[in-house]
């Protein structure tokens, strides 16, 4: 099974994709979270997440619902909240911390993307587990601070994938969409590294990591990245221009935790608003959905372009 988020489109682009080819579950989080987050794995099923990268770390909402999973497999139980195989986690399944090295061998080191499609020609293991995520540059620690997570219940990730994405966070100083050559550029790179990626996961090579870390991934991660998601993870600051807005409702429909309702304002006019109880991601699927450009955050965005994946069917 697949567990995904995706706000602007970009990770459900690329989950898709590996539900498609691995013939497996594609499960979105936001409405799994609406239940009691218990699964029963078939035999042999993967176990994926694919997530975008919110500050240099994993989404808020993926954090929370890792920390509610139980899964159970055949032949398997549950004890706590980890998949435990016969009361102990398979250790070939595991490694997702790149500095660490694989339980059975220290010496072992981890695979390129390269080497693994050359040595591998299929590999399996019990429940392969995988993370992909979507960035719009670099990912930071993003990988490492989602092992913690996925140990503190039971589970590893063999390998561990990040795929770059045209940008759709604008809210900081320094952060603007892409040109559309650009956006073109990143898509056309990452289609081909989708197909290598889902190659060694239909295979379950396990051990891969291949991630765009950037030059200063831990400042990134715990510095820029902690105060962003202690902070900025709020949809307070989210304004719509009576004037622009049409009414069309697309910024309730495109929310992924919907967070935002259409209600008549004090003059009667059908406008968006946001439920400011702590359900928003700062996916900013509602500004970019928006076809008037009347939703902004701030007023950084006033002068920011949009994008979501396939606008204009560009990709399609």
């Amino acid at each position: 099974m697949i567990f995904y988020f995706s706000g602007t489109g970009n990770t459900r682009w690329a989950a898709e994709h590996l539900a498609a080819a691995t013939g497996e579950r594609l499960l979105f989080i936001p409405e799994e979270l609406k239940g009691d987050c218990r699964y029963t794995l078939a035999a042999g099923e993967r176990i994926g997440f694919c997530f975008p990268t919110h500050g240099w770390q994993p989404p808020r909402i993926v954090r929370q619902f890792i920390r509610r999973l139980f899964l159970r497999g055949q032949g398997s139980m549950v004890k706590g909240q980890g998949l435990m195989d016969k009361g102990q986690l398979s250790a070939q399944a595991c490694s997702l911390d790149p500095s660490s090295p694989r339980p059975q061998d220290a010496s072992t080191p981890r695979r390129t993307l390269r080497s693994a499609q050359r040595d591998a020609p299929h590999l399996e293991s019990s429940h392969y587990c995988y993370a992909l995520t979507t960035c719009g540059d670099s990912i930071g620690r993003t990988m490492e601070i989602l092992n913690k997570e996925l140990a503190a219940v039971g589970l590893k990730a063999s390998s561990v994938f990040s795929l770059t994405m045209p940008e759709s966070y604008v809210c900081l100083p320094f952060m603007k969409t892409d040109k559309p050559e650009r956006e073109c550029e990143k898509i056309a790179v990452a289609t081909r590294e989708l197909e290598q990626y889902t190659d060694l996961i239909v295979r379950r090579v396990p051990d891969v990591t291949h991630t765009h870390r950037g030059l200063t991934p831990w400042t990134f991660s715990h510095v820029i990245g902690a105060y962003f998601n202690a902070r900025m993870i709020t949809d307070k600051p989210f304004t719509v221009d009576a004037d622009r807005c049409i009414h069309c409702g697309q910024c309730a429909k495109a929310c992924p935790t919907g967070d935002v309702t259409m209600k008549p304002s004090q003059d009667g006019a059908v406008l968006p608003q946001w439920h400011h109880d702590g359900s928003c991601t700062n996916c900013l699927a509602c500004y970019h959905h928006c076809p008037c450009h009347a939703i902004n955050y701030g007023r950084i965005t006033r002068q920011r372009g949009q994008y979501y994946f396939g606008h204009g069917n560009s990709y399609n």
